[in-house]
């Protein structure tokens, strides 16, 4: 209850009683476990744990948040301390019991090679804590799924191969939303930023359908060409120039990329964090993500960047991998059946964002 209220008199007088009664009640485990982590010192703000009319908004950068300094230092110096995973947000999606958990450790940190062995016992930790608690399913968010840390969650199947609880790192749900974001009639793409395992099912799948996919990078060329396996690569080509006007991207496309783009280029995020927008002439799709459906409860907050009842794909697809009762592991370097994910994720009721959603120019 709001101190507020206290000071006001304006408490609900069965709000001590109802208190005491939570208290002697058993602690409720969740079905479906969301596993992240905090991504900048000031995004402690944007938790439920910090003000909720900034929850309540994409994640943004506050110019007021920098006179908090001392707080924001205290917290940071509080998670370090603390040290261990914490609840961020409880929901219900029909008879399933949701939770987001979230690791105290900033991006910065993975990005520091000697942070490795941390964030992978803290990683770890909560998944065999999710085992204890009888947990169907454990997603793998932003970070928590490299492929140099884990082997996009490989890491923990192969030291516990017993493990009940399905550690899903969501990139067959992440590459639907992808090859559904790009424009109806696309015939060219090009592909800047890491071939990694969501990357080149992309890039595969793209090729599949007929649709050319342009890199610039020898050495990426040569990684997806690898990925193709014993696929013929004969729509995957090398280009010397940026004229393309439909780009899949990651977090790590640089500003003088984006300055080489044709004006209207339409950047498609593949990773879970966002590009920095340079351009005011060029469109940027949302990270992939989809709506929620209108019966998941509690939703009183943003994922990070994302708007209003917006998810991750990668959350998202925890959820439907529960929905559907699928009882294996989706990590490493297997991959569900795309068509087969997206379509289940439909019918369970998520949706797809919409062009005045998901492109907006800076």
């Amino acid at each position: 209850m709001p101190i507020y209220d206290y000071i006001y008199g304006t408490v609900d007088k069965s709000s001590d009683t109802l208190y005491e009664y939570s208290l002697k009640r058993k602690e409720e485990f969740p079905d479906v476990v969301h596993l992240t982590h905090i991504t900048t010192p000031q995004s402690i703000y944007h938790l439920r744990l910090g003000f909720p009319y900034l929850a309540s908004s994409p994640e943004t950068s506050k110019w007021y948040l920098c006179l908090m300094w001392p707080i924001t230092l205290w917290t940071m110096m509080l998670t370090w301390i603390y040290g261990r995973t914490f609840v961020v947000e409880r929901h219900r999606f029909d008879k399933l019991r949701l939770q987001t958990w979230a690791i105290p450790k900033y991006n910065i940190q993975y990005f520091m090679q000697g942070q490795n062995q941390s964030i992978n016992h803290m990683i770890e930790e909560a998944i065999l804590e999710a085992e204890h608690k009888g947990v169907k399913v454990l997603s793998l968010g932003l970070l928590n799924q490299g492929e140099k840390l884990n082997r996009y969650g490989e890491l923990y199947v192969h030291r516990h191969p017993t493990l009940q609880t399905k550690v899903v790192d969501g990139s067959s749900l992440a590459v639907a939303v992808v090859l559904n974001s790009i424009p109806k009639g696309t015939t060219q793409v090009l592909l800047r930023g890491r071939p990694n395992k969501v990357a080149c099912a992309i890039a595969l799948a793209l090729s599949q359908r007929g649709t050319q996919v342009a890199t610039i990078l020898q050495d990426d060329y040569e990684k997806l060409k690898a990925s193709f396996g014993s696929e013929p690569p004969n729509n995957l080509v090398l280009l010397k120039n940026y004229t393309l006007k439909t780009w899949l991207v990651d977090d790590g496309l640089s500003e003088e990329e984006q300055k080489k783009a044709t004006e209207g280029t339409v950047f498609i995020p593949l990773s879970q964090l966002p590009p920095k927008k340079m351009r005011k002439d060029c469109f940027y799709h949302s990270t992939p993500a989809m709506v929620a459906p209108t019966s998941l409860e509690n939703v009183d907050s943003c994922e990070n960047w994302l708007p209003r009842r917006v998810m991750s794909a990668w959350r998202a697809a925890g959820i439907v991998h529960a929905l559907e009762g699928w009882n294996v592991h989706e990590c490493g370097y297997s991959m569900f059946n795309v068509d087969k994910v997206w379509e289940a994720a439909l019918q369970h009721g998520f949706k797809p964002l919409t062009a005045a959603t998901t492109i907006h120019s800076n």
